[in-house]
């Protein structure tokens, strides 16, 4: 760690970090905690405070958490709030912005990371992958420590004033959509810029793809990405829950109260492609089941209330899609089985449906590049349950949209635009009729 020489300087000065919190927001209490430690005061900030309180801060630091329960994926919901506009302007002044965890996914659902031209999607942390040989290990919620390295000059952002470049630091992450996607091309150009800011890597220093080493499966070993500015970044682990981390939180003080210029605030050029939707064609030898809940579906009323806090008049349903190709002689006694199972479906809130078209409604298919899920039900049918006769098992979400204005297609394509239903980086997304 870099000798602070600017440790005692300025301390009179008060520097207020606001605490970003969005309704399922679970680590203001480290994070505070944190902010103390590197002599600077907190501030609570609730996503539907004033304005003004917000404003009136130096800093922002965006905490972990759960925010609206990851519903339909993580930060997406929180990212859509007129709160996150205002963070952008602070942000352009050169304020500091530090997404940690949720935070993080929040900063990237927004555009704020990696800083595209006007704030397009450019990157998406999706689901964990954890995998060794070629094999994968598990995937979901995971929690344990990682070694991070800095893989940029300690100059380039506002987060790591008090580190040098190849130095490591030790801290704990928990999470389970980490794991950084990000196009080749894009990649290239923010490994040029110096925006790849930390790299998991091992107690030697060594940068693995593997697990343990890379805990995600992120693309790179990424564990954090800046903007082009460097005064944004979104972070996976948590530097807030242990001393370890402090270099972080000390470097933001110290980059506030000398405003020092940055080593790189060059834009990025590149642009990413309209996401085409295609028409859903099941797979030769497959047959779906649409699952129903009986039960109140709280994340499409979550969905459907960010869209009309948006202006967008739109009625939303949601139904699990799983799509079984089979090679069994006998699919009824296959469907019994997988029924029987109780894998794919919980006959206590949930039940096999057919679809219906409606008037005024679009239904879109929305599914992982990657599904794992899917690929996890089949290994546990087959080695538990000793269920064969499945080749494959995908599994989506089918997203029914309702307008009952005239505009139909214009408040479609609003929907689709605002990417609440998917991440064009991490999902396809299908016309299912």
């Amino acid at each position: 760690m870099k000798n602070e020489g600017t440790k005692k300087r300025h301390m009179s000065k008060r520097i207020k970090i606001a605490v970003v919190q969005f309704p399922g927001s679970n680590t203001e209490r480290e994070t505070v905690l944190a902010i103390q430690r590197a002599g600077m005061e907190p501030v609570e900030f609730l996503w539907n405070e004033s304005y003004e309180k917000l404003e009136a801060c130096d800093g922002y630091i965006i905490v972990g958490g759960f925010s609206y329960e990851d519903r339909s994926r993580a930060g997406v919901i929180a990212s859509l709030d007129p709160v996150m506009q205002v963070i952008r302007h602070a942000s352009e002044a050169g304020k500091p912005v530090l997404g940690i965890c949720n935070g993080a996914q929040i900063l990237v659902e927004s555009g704020l990371v990696p800083g595209l031209e006007n704030y397009r999607l450019g990157m998406a942390l999706t689901n964990n992958k954890r995998t060794k040989d070629g094999h994968v290990l598990g995937t979901g919620y995971y929690n344990a420590w990682a070694n991070l390295q800095l893989s940029v000059p300690g100059n380039r952002t506002a987060f790591t004033q008090s580190l040098e470049v190849g130095e490591q630091i030790t801290i704990p992450f928990a999470h389970a959509e980490g794991r950084f996607l990000i196009p080749e091309r894009l990649l290239e150009e923010l490994k040029n810029n110096h925006q790849t800011v930390f790299r998991y890597c091992d107690q030697q220093g060594n940068i693995l793809p593997e697990f343990p080493v890379n805990p995600n499966g992120s693309v790179y070993n990424l564990a954090a990405v800046c903007n082009p500015g460097g005064n944004v970044m979104a972070m996976m682990p948590h530097p807030e829950r242990t001393p370890n981390g402090d270099a972080i939180f000390v470097s933001m003080r110290n980059y506030i109260l000398e405003r020092p210029a940055l080593s790189g605030n060059s834009s990025l050029i590149f642009q990413p492609e309209r996401y085409a939707i295609s028409p859903y064609t099941p797979s030769e030898g497959a047959f779906q089941w649409l699952i129903d809940l009986i039960i109140t579906d709280n994340e499409a009323i979550s969905v459907q209330n960010a869209l009309n806090h948006l202006g967008i008049p739109a009625t939303l349903s949601r139904q699990t899609h799983w799509e079984i190709t089979a090679e069994a002689q006998d699919i009824n006694a296959l469907k019994k089985q997988l029924i029987e199972s109780g894998e794919l479906f919980n006959s206590n809130k949930e039940t096999i449906t057919s679809y219906s078209v409606k008037p005024n409604t679009g239904s879109f298919l929305v599914r992982h590049k990657e599904d794992l899920v899917g690929r996890q039900k089949l290994e546990m049918l087959r080695d538990r349950f000793g269920i064969t006769g499945i080749r494959k098992i995908r599994k989506g979400v089918l997203w029914n949209i309702a307008v009952e204005s005239d505009n139909f297609e214009p408040v479609i394509k609003q929907v689709l635009d605002t990417h609440i239903l998917f991440n064009p980086f991490s999902h396809d997304c299908y016309q299912y009729s």
